[in-house]
């Protein structure tokens, strides 16, 4: 009866459901917006403003497209989700009555090849000079987050669970990278067979989801609408948000006079010198006190004591924990 009531269940739902669909890029651009504002022409501005746009702007054509879908599914955009010393910031979640989706989205500028090493390519031209480099492989950037994601399954999962199941993870939690910018040619012709349906272009990817499911196995249960709620919300449990007021935050960034940059440099030099000293003593990477974006965050925030340092989010609870004394004496200096 329940595979029945499944079916039936799902075949009624059809709807696209948004469990969240605010974006941290959403307050960056808006704080930018606003700074501009007060600082017409400050190029460092304006350059941060393009960048972030694309950035909004891909993330909003993914959610039209999800949104016009006739699939049921429910959907949760910008989640961070921590685990010990690694965090994961995946631009889209998408729950399907089979398949949960871990979605990366780009939208550069220029056209985008795929080598059959699986190395990515990218071509554009700056005043009528083509350029071509590589790119950090945003495919492995999402497997990454994905990897994030097992092992909080797994530290909250039984012996039962994780022998029955942890071989069907990845199977059942597909990652995708989705080319969002209309005017991007995506060449994935001489790409690994395995990588080429990870890699499309927005329009298309509905059109994967749907191809997905009715190839799915013939014996694979379908999620009720009810469950599918549920899977939602216990993502949405695990997400944090990073209290970034970012208007002092780019304000203080790209808006300062040379003695306020200066006392900005000041504190990323001695803080950069730390985590040099840090990480020789407890003999281990340097991002594991903290990352290059954590740095910053912590140049910006500056924060004065611990509780300060752990509602600001910047840095992991571990992190915290093991390096926050010592972070927060070389700030209060």
């Amino acid at each position: 009866m329940r595979l029945i009531d499944n079916v039936i269940d799902s075949l009624r739902f059809k709807d696209t459901i948004f469990i969240k669909e605010n974006s941290d890029l959403q307050d960056r651009y808006d704080a930018l917006i606003r700074l501009n504002n007060e600082f017409p022409n400050n190029e460092e501005l304006l350059s941060e403003l393009f960048i972030i746009k694309k950035g909004l702007d891909g993330e909003n054509e993914i959610a039209y497209q999800l949104k016009k879908a006739h699939i049921g599914m429910y959907v949760l955009r910008d989640i961070k989700l921590k685990y010990d010393d690694l965090t994961a910031q995946i631009d889209y979640i998408v729950i399907t009555p089979v398949y949960i989706y871990y979605i990366e989205c780009k939208n550069l500028v220029g056209n985008i090849t795929v080598t059959d090493k699986g190395d990515f390519i990218r071509e554009f031209s700056i005043n009528g000079k083509k350029i071509k480099k590589g790119m950090y492989s945003p495919l492995r950037q999402v497997e990454a987050q994905r990897e994030v994601v097992r092992k909080i399954w797994e530290s909250q999962s039984s012996k039962v669970t994780k022998l029955l199941s942890s071989n069907k993870f990845n199977y059942y939690r597909k990652v995708l990278v989705v080319a969002a910018n209309q005017d991007t040619i995506l060449n994935t012709t001489r790409a690994p067979k395995d990588m080429k349906y990870k890699i499309l272009r927005a329009d298309a990817l509905i059109r994967q989801i749907e191809y997905d499911l009715n190839h799915r196995a013939s014996n694979e249960i379908l999620e009720t609408k009810k469950s599918m709620e549920e899977i939602a919300n216990s993502y949405l449990n695990l997400s944090f948000n990073e209290s970034i007021d970012y208007y002092t935050y780019y304000k203080n960034k790209y808006c300062y006079n040379n003695n306020n940059i200066s006392i900005n440099d000041d504190l990323k030099e001695r803080l950069i010198n730390f985590r040099k000293e840090r990480s020789k003593e407890m003999n281990m990477p340097a991002y594991y006190v903290f990352t290059n974006d954590e740095l910053d965050k912590l140049v910006i925030v500056r924060p004065k004591t611990m509780e300060e340092l752990k509602n600001s989010n910047v840095l992991t609870p571990i992190k915290v924990k093991t390096h926050g004394g010592a972070i927060l004496e070389v700030i209060n200096k």
